[in-house]
């Protein structure tokens, strides 16, 4: 893989941001299903984004400095979560459903895991 390690830490980031917004239902309430932004990407946007960037940082997790545990915890957050948006379309639909609530979950678990700081 033949990128710049800022260009990696570039992608690490905001696949940890996309997280971060998969932990938060206040951020999905307001953003996916109001659409009040300022934020604007829905939760379509969301997948797509994650699959991509996060399969990259999945295939190439040395590349990235990702540790064992880390490693892990996203391979283990992002097979639970691509099994998810085939059953439900549109966040109003699924938001406050248990298995949401267990996606929710991981994704906190995730961020704990690579000290990255939730949203406020």
């Amino acid at each position: 893989m033949n990128l710049t390690n800022e260009a990696r830490k570039d992608i690490l980031n905001f696949v940890l941001e996309l997280i971060s917004d998969i932990s938060d239902k206040d951020y999905q309430t307001r953003v996916w299903i109001k659409a009040e932004g300022p934020e604007c990407m829905d939760f379509g946007e969301t997948v797509s984004h994650l699959f991509l960037e996060g399969d990259g940082i999945l295939e190439h997790y040395q590349d990235f400095g990702l540790t064992n545990e880390q490693y892990h915890s996203l391979k283990s957050f992002s097979e639970k979560f691509e099994k998810f948006p085939g059953k439900y379309e549109l966040p109003e639909f699924f938001i406050d459903t248990p298995e949401w609530d267990e996606i929710t979950k991981m994704a906190k678990e995730v961020l704990k895991i690579f000290n990255y700081p939730p949203k406020k």
